[in-house]
């Protein structure tokens, strides 16, 4: 018998729609090699984003389908994850311990946008990557509550801030260098000078993503964000409610004009189900996530129900990823960073941070 053609296995590999990416592995550019020798196949597929709840499935779907392609039973396949850094916006410097920074959005409050920040970044991590965590919100810091923290970040150099290290994530908050009740009664430009130095006096270490949750709205936080600090994609968090969805496409057309590119979009309190009786309801509405995505061209990263023990988790100081993590919340949030950090991976490339410094000497 004679060994199967390349043609025949990369047909078969064609075949797999992954769901992340929403594409087949060959034109996404993640089979790195194939190789074909004695009736064996041998596979290696590089993901440029974590994926380590997906991994074996993904190995899995593959053998069987080039196996039933090609009439092997001997096919080998690795999946490994490779994280690098994408481009930023024009001008803008990137963060040389941060290869990602993503800014999770929204156009209004109270549609849960800092509930599924910390989610997001904490799946993110269960998926396998280095995660910070930044509370860009100086008026109203919610993080310190969130994620259970009450101490203030040491300094050992006097000039920097070392990230509060909490569920595995290296996080900062104006909120760890005040007291809770304290107001912050600041005007735009002291606001924007918290923000450009709890970003670039952190002393992050190795991250792939920092994510960063913004205050709600498209004001100066969001604008200093925009042109002064490198960002390499956003999220928008809304609900399905019209008057959510009308604020939120504001957001999302922030972003586009100065030329962040929306990696999709996550629709909170999509349902509701009775907990007495089990019955669903849409009370905010049914669609306008997806229905907003579509006509923007984003991808819909994932539809969180109204839960009561969402709330109960971050409330306490342990969120819902690391709470309860075998939930099938938490498989939402995963599913989530899964396909954010995905539509991330298909973005274009960084590589000033590459180039060699040039230094003109008498």
């Amino acid at each position: 018998m004679s060994d199967p053609t390349r043609a025949q296995v990369e047909s078969a590999i064609q075949g797999y729609l992954d769901p992340w990416l929403e594409r087949d592995l060959i034109s996404a550019g993640a089979v790195r090699e194939i190789g074909i020798s004695g009736g064996e196949v041998r596979v290696e597929v590089v993901l440029g984003f974590p994926a380590a709840g997906y991994r074996q499935e993904l190995e899995r779907q593959l053998r069987e389908r080039i196996g039933a392609a090609c009439g092997v039973s001997a096919v080998e396949v690795n999946v490994a994850t490779r994280i690098i850094r994408h481009a930023v916006q024009k001008g803008v410097k990137p963060l040389q311990e941060v290869k990602n920074l993503i800014a999770v959005a929204s156009g209004k409050g109270g549609v849960g946008k800092s509930t599924t920040a910390v989610n997001l970044a904490l799946a993110l991590r269960a998926e396998g990557a280095t995660v910070g965590l930044m509370d860009a919100d100086i008026y109203g810091p919610s993080l310190p509550r969130m994620l259970g923290v009450a101490h203030r970040p040491e300094s050992r150099d006097g000039k920097t801030m070392e990230p509060v290290e909490v569920h595995g994530l290296q996080t900062i908050s104006i909120g760890y260098l005040i007291e809770e009740d304290t107001p912050m009664i600041w005007r735009g430009p002291m606001v924007n000078s918290a923000l450009q130095q709890l970003i670039n006096e952190t002393r992050w270490r190795g991250l792939d993503y920092l994510i960063v949750d913004l205050p709600p709205g498209t004001g100066d936080i969001q604008l200093t964000l925009a042109q002064k600090v490198p960002v390499s994609g956003a999220v928008i968090v809304t609900t399905p409610q019209e008057i959510a969805l009308l604020d939120a496409r504001k957001g999302l057309k922030m972003f586009e004009k100065v030329g962040v590119p929306v990696l999709g979009v996550v629709e909170n309190m999509s349902t509701h189900i009775c907990s007495a009786c089990g019955h669903e309801e849409h009370i905010f509405g049914a669609g306008g996530g997806a229905s907003m995505a579509q006509r923007h061209g984003v991808a819909l990263l994932g539809s969180l129900p109204l839960d009561l023990s969402i709330r109960e988790h971050t409330d306490s100081g342990a969120p819902t990823v690391v709470a309860d993590p075998e939930s099938r919340l938490s498989g939402i949030y995963r599913d989530m960073a899964r396909r954010a950090a995905a539509q991330l991976s298909l973005r274009p490339r960084e590589f000033s941070h590459k180039f060699p410094r040039i230094v003109v000497e008498k």
